[in-house]
C-alpha cells in the first residue's frame, strides 16, 4: 500500500507537466517546508480540477492577491502514486479550500489518500497555472478537436481522407 499524506497548511501548491507535447505527464504537487508530495494524474483530471476550482472561486469574494511566482514543479518530480479520484470542499469557518485525492487501485485494495488545505489565493494561482499547463499541449484539430500530431493527423470527420 502507498503512503497517505495530510498537509493542513500548504506553502507550495501547483499542477504542471513534464515532457514534450504529446508525451507529457501531469502532476499535482503540494508541500509544506521540506515535505513535497507529487501525484501523477491525467491531463483531463487537471483540466477538470482547475475548472471546478475557478468556478468555485467565482462564487466567493475575490482573493486578495494571486501569487504568480513559485508555480513551477519542484524537481525532482517523483510521483508517490497515481490519482484515481479528486474531491474539493470549502471550510467556510477557516476560509480554506480542502483538496482530496485518492489513489487509483485495483478493486478490493486499500487506496492511499492526500488531503491538503489551501488559501483561496493559493487555489486561484493553482487554477490559473493548471489551466496554462493544460493549454500548453498540442493544438486541437479545428474539425474534430483531437490533438494535432507533428507527424500528421487523420481526422475522423474527413473519413480518413486528407485535405487537399
Amino acid at each position: 500500500m502507498s503512503s497517505s499524506f495530510e498537509i493542513p497548511e500548504v506553502d507550495h501548491l501547483t499542477a504542471g507537466a513534464v515532457g514534450p507535447p504529446g508525451q507529457r505527464v501531469f502532476y499535482l504537487q503540494a508541500g509544506h517546508g521540506e515535505q513535497v508530495v507529487s501525484l501523477r494524474l491525467e491531463k483531463t483530471q487537471v483540466a477538470a480540477l482547475v475548472a471546478y476550482l475557478a468556478g468555485m472561486l467565482a462564487d466567493m469574494p475575490p482573493p486578495a492577491e494571486i501569487p504568480s511566482t513559485g508555480m513551477d514543479l519542484i524537481e525532482p518530480v517523483v510521483a508517490e502514486w497515481v490519482v484515481g479520484s479528486l474531491g474539493v470542499t470549502y471550510d467556510e469557518d477557516a476560509d480554506r479550500v480542502v483538496i482530496m485525492a485518492e489513489e487509483l487501485v485495483e478493486e478490493g485494495e486499500e487506496a492511499a489518500r492526500l488531503r491538503i488545505t489551501a488559501t483561496r489565493e493559493q487555489v486561484a494561482a493553482l487554477s490559473v497555472h493548471g489551466a496554462e499547463a493544460v493549454a500548453a499541449g498540442r493544438p486541437p484539430c479545428p474539425l474534430c478537436g483531437q490533438p494535432l500530431d507533428a507527424e500528421g493527423h487523420t481526422c475522423p470527420r474527413l473519413n480518413g481522407h486528407r485535405p487537399r
